[in-house]
């Protein structure tokens, strides 16, 4: 029984998904709004639940790494796998932001800042050159993804933790930190505008069949609505600094193009996911990926919520009262699969 419970967690290390921090993306994003909308029980519970996941993926992620090294030098150099990794960016930031909305913990905030910057570059830098040397490269169907829209929210998610730690900091380091920001945001939006084009060329002239429309393409709406967020937290703290003040006028119509394209996406993949599993009849069954879908729903409520109060756009409250349901329900049902599915591989 021993022997089979090691070998049952050597292979999960093993086989563990790059990708598999979107898990804590996705329920530090949801906790973060139930707490926004005054849902404080939900909010803690869901903090509980992030800090052991993010512990245990954690630990998970450094056992594969020293383990299984040439695995995750493989995932890490592959275009449909590779992306995955910004996950632990992206999860790394919203549990900060999570610490700091919903623990009231600004120091701990503060160094998963430090270490999201820090895994940010890496991965970053890594990935892109990884992919860019590699000699035999896949084609367009087979190596582009949503997954690859992460690094968009990996950057935002940098510039969102940075703009809200600014009422914790010294003066002398605001204006640095709110500049900082500011470059992350904007080069979140070059970044979305790149890689949508060639997703959005992938979704109309290339063939699309079930198995490739996976829950990441969620991230077409994600990417955007956290890229709303971040211009909506530069507003909201924006007269720490002369220079990001005299760009509010660009920000705000900047941040509506993107809440706009984040709302326009909602109903397109609403009818591919019916298309996929209600007309298509492709099986319902719990995929990692899954936490994939559940972040961007969460994360449109929250951005939602903070452009109508950068904008004072108050008649905008309407779609987060009603949208956290949503996420909720999403996240609810995910990791219920999820536990099912690891009570299922127990030996």
């Amino acid at each position: 029984m021993r022997e089979s419970l090691s070998l049952s967690l050597k292979n999960a290390v093993a086989n563990l998904s790059p990708s598999y921090f979107a898990l804590v993306m996705a329920t530090g994003i949801v906790s973060i709004g139930s707490e926004l909308l005054a849902m404080r029980w939900v909010a803690l519970l869901l903090l509980g639940v992030n800090v052991l996941a993010y512990g245990t993926l954690g630990v998970m992620f450094l056992f594969r790494l020293v383990l299984f090294p040439r695995r995750v030098f493989d995932d890490f150099c592959d275009h449909g796998r590779g992306a995955g990794f910004f996950t632990l960016v992206a999860g790394t930031c919203v549990l900060g932001v999570q610490m700091l909305v919903v623990a009231k913990l600004p120091a701990v905030a503060q160094v998963l800042w430090i270490a999201g910057i820090g895994l940010w570059v890496v991965i970053m830098y890594g990935f892109f050159t990884a992919v860019v040397v590699r000699e035999h490269k896949p084609t367009l169907e087979e190596g582009i993804n949503g997954a690859w829209l992460i690094a968009i929210v990996a950057t935002q998610g940098v510039s969102v933790l940075g703009s809200l730690l600014v009422p914790y900091l010294e003066a002398s380091s605001v204006e640095r930190v709110l500049f900082f920001a500011m470059c992350m945001y904007l080069l979140g939006a070059m970044l979305y505008l790149t890689i949508i084009t060639l997703i959005f060329y992938r979704f109309t002239f290339v063939a699309m069949t079930m198995e490739r429309l996976t829950p990441p393409y969620w991230i077409n709406m994600g990417a955007v609505a956290i890229t709303t967020l971040a211009g909506s937290t530069l507003l909201l703290v924006h007269q720490g600094s002369a220079f990001v003040y005299k760009l509010t006028h660009f920000l705000t119509g900047f941040t509506l193009f993107f809440w706009v394209t984040a709302s326009w996406w909602i109903p397109l993949l609403v009818i591919l996911g019916i298309w996929r599993h209600v007309i298509r009849r492709y099986p319902l069954r719990y995929d990692p990926q899954y936490w994939g879908m559940v972040f961007p729903l969460g994360m449109y409520t929250v951005a939602t919520l903070r452009f109508s109060q950068a904008t004072h756009l108050k008649f905008l409250m309407l779609i987060p009262s009603w949208s956290i349901y949503f996420a909720l329900g999403a996240w609810s049902l995910t990791f219920a699969g999820m536990l099912t599915s690891l009570l299922k591989a127990r030996p």
